[in-house]
């Protein structure tokens, strides 16, 4: 009997990091178009819609960068990072960068709005969630 017709046990599928980087670009990406869509609408859900995608994309790229981290631990991240954006707000800082390069609006805001750190945390859980 020749080896390679022995009988093998596979071993359970590992998802591979490289792997796991390519599928999380490019779900980063594609969050990036709904998300300039969702921002074009005018509907009262569009911000609020408009900000669980932004986190659901800094979740994404979490996963980039660090792509063996646990979901929980790149979630807590990404909602830390979001509402630090968003406090941010509060010194006008983020304003004043928008004002010199207007694209920055999309990744900094301008303006403080308390509602948002609630989409913010949805984006993370529905990272966390779909990650899982």
């Amino acid at each position: 009997m020749h080896p390679d017709d022995t009988a093998t046990t596979s071993a359970p599928t590992v998802r591979r990091p490289a792997t796991s980087r390519v599928t999380a670009g490019l779900v980063a990406v594609g969050l990036v178009v709904v998300g300039v869509a969702v921002s074009r609408l005018d509907h009262a859900l569009a911000d609020p819609v408009g900000d669980a995608l932004y986190a659901a994309f800094v979740f994404a790229l979490l996963v980039v960068i660090a792509p063996r981290a646990r979901s929980a631990t790149l979630a807590i991240v990404t909602f830390a990072f979001c509402a630090a954006v968003e406090l941010a707000q509060l010194t006008g800082v983020p304003a004043a960068i928008v004002d010199a390069v207007p694209v920055f609006r999309y990744a900094l805001g301008t303006t403080f709005v308390a509602v948002d750190l609630v989409a913010y945390a949805v984006g993370a859980a529905l990272g966390w969630v779909v990650r899982r």
